[in-house]
Formats: structure tokens, C-alpha cells, sequence
């Protein structure tokens, strides 16, 4: 269950755009799984919760999303705040699918090399995406160079997530671990990841996932 990079939809596997990994192509927002499809409600409730908190703290008004996929939470932003930058790979099935989902302003691009200023965005948003990067690291340092204030991120938590792999009986091989997941943090290694760059105001765990929002330093 992954966006951006991984954000292109096919039916399964992985899959690479000019040679960069992009991970995982499972559908989670339309899933048949019944179970997958209720974690995902609750996952994007917590989110649009603590979006909610931020409207109410120096509303945001230039949001960007970095690793976009299907475009649900950009629209969800744009929704929200009357705009939203939004950002993945290039992918001809990403294409269609923002096409569905106007309003938005879409750009391909890459998380560990932004394509925008310093300082250009109020509210960095990037979920389900470090754990597909090559170099985490970089990709934080990025998100942190583009925003002014608010960041949104989110990852699988583990190693909860690797187990609920083994026991659906996916990806055994790999001890669960999914396809295009190169890093792995619990929500104590990724509260302390991300507090290299911003101060962690909030953290949630919507299973099977860790969801925080930091501030920028002014």
C-alpha cells in the first residue's frame, strides 16, 4: 500500500520510471479488500484531522503534496485551502487518474531533488513516500527546504506492517516486507528521523501506519 513514488497504478509488482524505483502499485484508495479499504478510511480521517488543526494555525495557503499518486489528498487540499502544488513521478496511469481529479496543480518531479525554491509551500505534505526513497535522508532535507512551517508525513509503521504482510501471507520471501520498501522506521525511529529538521508537535499511529506533523523552524 503505497503513494508517490510509488504513486503510478498497475495491477501488481514493481515498477521504475528512468531507472528510479518507484515501489509498490497497489491500489488501497479502491481496493476490494474490505478490510484494506477501512484502514485507509481511517488513515486519510487522521490525516484530514490534523489538516483540520493546521487551518486553525496560521491557515496554509500555498499546501504542496510530494509523491502525489492517484491525487486524493491533493484534491482533498485543494479542496480545503483553494490550492494545492501537487508532485510524483512521471506515469501514464497517474495521468489519467489526475485527469479525473481536477484542480490541483500537477507536476512530475522527484523527492529527492524538488523542483521548487526555499521557502515556496506553507504545508509539505509526503505520505507513504520515504520509505520508498533511496536516500531518505535527502528527501527530508528537501521537504524541510521547500516549507516554511507545516509538514505532514507518514509511513508504514513497523515492523507491524511487515508482519501484517506475513500473516496475509504476502511476500513471505521477503519476511513481508513490501516490494519498493527500502527503509523501515518504528514510530520511535521516525519521530527521531524526522526531528532532525523540524520539532514533532504531533504524532498518531492509525494502524498499520505513523503519522506525523512537525514544524519548520522560522
Amino acid at each position: 500500500m503505497s503513494i508517490g513514488p510509488a504513486g503510478a497504478r498497475t495491477s501488481s509488482g514493481t515498477g521504475s520510471t528512468g531507472g528510479i524505483v518507484t515501489g509498490n502499485h497497489t491500489p488501497k484508495y479502491t481496493a476490494k479488500n474490505p478490510a484494506i479499504r477501512w484502514l485507509t478510511e481511517r488513515w486519510l480521517a487522521r490525516l484530514d484531522a490534523t489538516v483540520g488543526t493546521l487551518s486553525t494555525d496560521r491557515r496554509p495557503a500555498r499546501p504542496l503534496e510530494v509523491g502525489a499518486g492517484e491525487g486524493v489528498i491533493s484534491a482533498r487540499l485543494h479542496e480545503r485551502f483553494g490550492s494545492c502544488v501537487s508532485l510524483d513521478l512521471p506515469d501514464d496511469v497517474l495521468f489519467d487518474e489526475w485527469r479525473s481529479r481536477p484542480g490541483p496543480h500537477y507536476l512530475n518531479g522527484d523527492a529527492q531533488q524538488l523542483p521548487f525554491a526555499d521557502d515556496s509551500f506553507d504545508l509539505v505534505v509526503c505520505v507513504e513516500v520515504l520509505e520508498h526513497l533511496t536516500d531518505p535522508e535527502r528527501g527530508l532535507r528537501e521537504l524541510a527546504r521547500v516549507g516554511t512551517k507545516h509538514l505532514l508525513l507518514s509511513v508504514p509503521r513497523e515492523p507491524i506492517f511487515r508482519s501484517c504482510n506475513l500473516f496475509t501471507g504476502r511476500y513471505v520471501k521477503d519476511l513481508g516486507n513490501t516490494p519498493g520498501h527500502f527503509n523501515h522506521w518504528s514510530t520511535r525511529s521516525f519521530k527521531s528521523f524526522v526531528s532532525q529538521v523540524a520539532t514533532v508537535r504531533e504524532v498518531s499511529t492509525p494502524f498499520p501506519w505513523t503519522v506525523i506533523w512537525a514544524t519548520l523552524p522560522d
